[in-house]
């Protein structure tokens, strides 16, 4: 166990983000359990403890009584300063164990720019980066998330990995390390990645080889053990009315990204917009009843005194039941003085009677995504929404008193012209003029929020190039001269991180070298503007002899072998391709949820459904 001297408190940022013992985290002692699993989070603990998926799997683990799960977070610069200096390896903050001393150590893959984190991390844990130089009695390491679908820049630090859902397959993976041990770990750790292997839903990248054609193109990707499966499909929990729902979350004791009760209604999108990687990895669409939510939600406001309950999916307004689930909500914790809030909406499912709904309970910030400017391009997308669907949802919303509303765009979109950038402009004017004759007056606020487009796998645009980084930022730098009224405030990302998580969005295992040439050189906390130094990225490319062009810029051919295509979310490449020609010609592809079935492969290759309440009383 580690002892932290307060002097090493007293000296860094936000010491509560390591001191542990918070309202309901569970502390077991390790030597009354047969597995110890530390959940690691590769950013700070304020993001980290906001994020749903480790609540869901701390809860089912430590259910368990055999089994003890912890939380472990990536240290501020000044704490790792304190650390390395003191030499105290990372460490969790339920027992204060060095995560070293885990049998299994698991990261989530949230997004491109954490991967240097999770290097550190290992590093200061005192695991070495590499599969390969691990030995027995050492930590397995395993990633889960939406990043694993295209895990191959990670391929030489990871174990194994989870494809899928982790509800019922992370009770699996417990069961069989556990007989492994109980077993003597014969055969040691290649054992039991053989034996993990063949749990559905499992992928360990060193059991594939991978080979390359002379243009850097992948030639073949092949599996070496016998039993690994040619392709791993994800695991999904069938019916979220099965499964158990984390109803004591920990509370915090400082404030986090998301301070309160996150309500998770459904899971999937079927809606379809090309870009969108979620919507293929989380499909098909299965929802909760509102017995259950009601339910959920008592529990959770009883257990952690928390006054806002967020109802969280890919699309929450798409939810059957939303009208009735805020009224039933509303009743059930009016006592409590609970607000509810929505993130954000699709404009097509935004009315004024849902703009009542919740201003009943608290009139938060309003977030629309109309995505791009103009019509043709939100065809392009398959967006499936119009500038009139916008007028009508900002128009709800003014009468219903919102003052400020948020759009949220994307530039640099497959086929996009000038003339819909422009489009952007256009809109959120059209939005301030709006507000003016509905409520008789100036005073509205406007927020254009706007990221450049990066292709990811497994989506209808993995094979369209990436626009330039010199393209980005003229595009980012034309909009904010088109917008000119005081009511409209202009926000864009950085379009050199965008452009890098092209590069590792659509990777291969050539890059883990470049990943590891950078962290070396001091990168880290890539997603945080103070610590993000691109020099040290674009010396990485270049001393590994790596243009990262040849991942992020160029278009794919449809035929190419593809880094990815062994790991599947079950969604076929024959849909996507299909969805890329649609996108090219402008088609609209409507939504299964609500029309005919697209065929996109799911529910076939999974054996499952969708599973929508709106037709139940």
């Amino acid at each position: 166990m580690i002892h932290l001297d307060p002097a090493i408190l007293s000296r860094v940022m936000k010491p509560a983000r390591y001191t542990g013992h918070e309202l309901n985290s569970v502390m077991k002692p390790h030597e009354t359990v047969a597995v110890t699993f530390a959940l690691a989070f590769p950013d700070v603990y304020e993001v980290g403890m906001s994020y749903l998926g480790y609540k869901i799997l701390y809860s089912i683990l430590n259910k368990r009584t055999d089994t003890a799960a912890e939380r472990v977070f990536a240290p501020w610069v000044d704490m790792e300063q304190e650390m390395r200096q003191a030499k105290i390896p990372l460490f969790s903050h339920e027992t204060f164990t060095p995560l070293a001393e885990f049998d299994l150590v698991g990261f989530t893959l949230q997004y491109e720019m954490s991967y240097t984190n999770i290097l550190n991390m290992l590093d200061l844990g005192g695991i070495p980066l590499l599969t390969k130089d691990r030995k027995q009695g050492q930590p397995f390491v395993v990633a889960g998330g939406p990043g694993v679908y295209n895990v191959e820049p990670l391929a030489d630090f990871f174990d194994f990995v989870i494809v899928g859902e982790g509800e019922e397959i992370i009770e699996e993976i417990v069961d069989t390390y556990k007989c492994w041990r109980e077993a003597g770990e014969q055969g040691g750790r290649k054992e039991f990645l053989l034996a993990v292997s063949k749990i559905s839903g499992i992928y360990v990248p060193s059991f594939y080889d991978v080979t390359y054609e002379t243009n850097g193109t992948i030639h073949s990707v092949s599996s070496n053990e016998p039993t690994a499966p040619a392709i791993v499909h994800k695991r999904i929990v069938k019916d979220l009315e099965s499964i158990s729902y984390p109803v004591k979350p920990i509370v915090p004791y400082t404030e986090i990204v998301h301070d309160r009760i996150m309500l998770e209604l459904f899971r999937g999108c079927t809606r379809g917009c090309r870009f969108c990687q979620a919507g293929i990895l989380y499909r098909p669409v299965r929802e909760r009843t509102v017995d259950t939510l009601v339910k959920i939600a008592r529990q959770q406001v009883d257990a952690t005194g928390y006054n806002e309950i967020s109802l969280t999916s890919l699309s929450s307004a798409d939810y059957s039941k939303l009208p009735e689930l805020i009224d039933r909500l509303t009743a059930e914790l009016k006592d409590d003085r609970v607000s509810v809030s929505l993130p954000s909406l699709r404009i097509d499912s935004f009315s004024i009677e849902l703009a009542q709904k919740v201003q009943q309970v608290r009139k938060s910030g309003l977030t629309f995504a109309p995505e791009a400017g103009t019509q043709r391009l939100r065809d392009v997308i398959n967006k499936g929404v119009t500038e009139e669907n916008l007028i009508e949802a900002v128009g709800a919303a003014f009468r219903s008193g919102w003052t400020s509303v948020k759009l949220y765009f994307m530039i640099g979109l497959p086929t996009e012209t000038d003339e819909d950038i422009e489009g952007i402009a256009d809109l959120a004017q059209r939005v301030v003029k709006l507000f003016s004759e509905i409520r008789g007056r100036r005073g509205v606020k406007v927020t254009v929020s706007v990221s450049s487009f990066v292709p990811k796998a497994h989506t209808a645009f993995q094979w369209f190039g990436q626009d330039s980084l010199e393209e980005l930022e003229r595009k980012q730098h034309y909009l904010r001269s088109l917008i000119k009224d005081k009511s409209i405030a202009y926000h864009y990302h950085d379009a050199r991180v965008s452009v890098l998580e092209g590069v590792f969005a659509r990777g291969d295992r050539r890059l883990g070298e470049v990943l590891l040439k950078a962290w070396r050189a001091g990168a880290k906390f890539d997603s945080w503007s103070e610590h993000f130094h691109y020099e040290i990225w674009q010396q990485a490319f270049i001393d590994c002899k790596i243009d990262p062009a040849f991942y992020a810029h160029r278009d794919r051919d449809l035929m190419e072998v593809l880094p990815w295509e062994y790991v599947s979310p079950a969604v076929t490449k024959k849909y996507l391709a299909k969805e890329y020609r649609e996108a090219v010609a402008g088609a609209f592809t409507s939504d299964c949820r609500t029309d005919v079935c697209g065929v996109c492969g799911v529910c076939q290759q999974l054996n499952a459904a969708v599973i929508d309440w709106s037709d139940s009383l």
